[in-house]
């Protein structure tokens, strides 16, 4: 009786595993077929640029940070005109927007909002992007009783969109086209 039930538990057990399988290769199929591709690391047509105003905003602060070792970005006093590339980033606006309140006129709800401008140009001065204009949102319940933790979630959602905002203009600037540049 005992080896009998000890079958049909290794029956089970190679049953669900070849399910997992079937299922697994299916889903990856699935997904590779329809042209699903991680994004990997960004490439550039330019070897270097540079990010203005200086020091600027917090986006721009990250945007320095965030290119490669492939790309130079141009410091405080190196004069921009070296740069194959000019990136203006300005205009960082970030706003606090009530959007819920409850029956008694408490704030329940606020929306974040970010938005940056920038503006891609050539040292001898052709607009590749012109003030282009990227924003974010994110919505943040409100609670009186805990408004320590809440600041501290808005200064995180704040920090996430700035990234996001990053992440977009790279992407950007990875579709600016070796011929543009001449």
């Amino acid at each position: 009786m005992a080896l009998f039930f000890t079958s049909n538990i290794c029956a089970d057990s190679a049953r669900r595993s070849t399910l997992r399988l079937v299922v697994t290769l299916a889903a990856v199929s699935a997904v590779a077929g329809c042209g699903f591709k991680l994004r990997g690391d960004q490439s550039y047509s330019f070897g270097s640029i540079a990010v203005t105003p200086n020091p600027g905003s917090a986006v721009a602060q990250e945007l320095r940070r965030s290119f490669g070792p492939a790309v130079h970005v141009a410091q405080g006093n190196e004069p921009s005109t070296k740069s194959q590339l000019l990136l203006d980033v300005g205009n960082e606006v970030r706003e606090k927007v009530v959007v819920g309140v409850n029956s008694s006129g408490q704030v329940r709800e606020f929306q974040l909002r970010m938005r940056v401008t920038m503006r891609l140009r050539t040292p001898q001065g052709k607009d590749l992007i012109e003030g282009a204009e990227i924003s974010q949102q994110r919505d943040i319940s409100f609670n009186e009783s805990a408004v320590l933790a809440k600041e501290a979630e808005e200064a995180l959602l704040y920090r996430d969109m700035q990234s996001d905002i990053v992440q977009q203009i790279l992407r950007r600037l990875a579709k600016v086209q070796a011929a543009q540049l001449d």
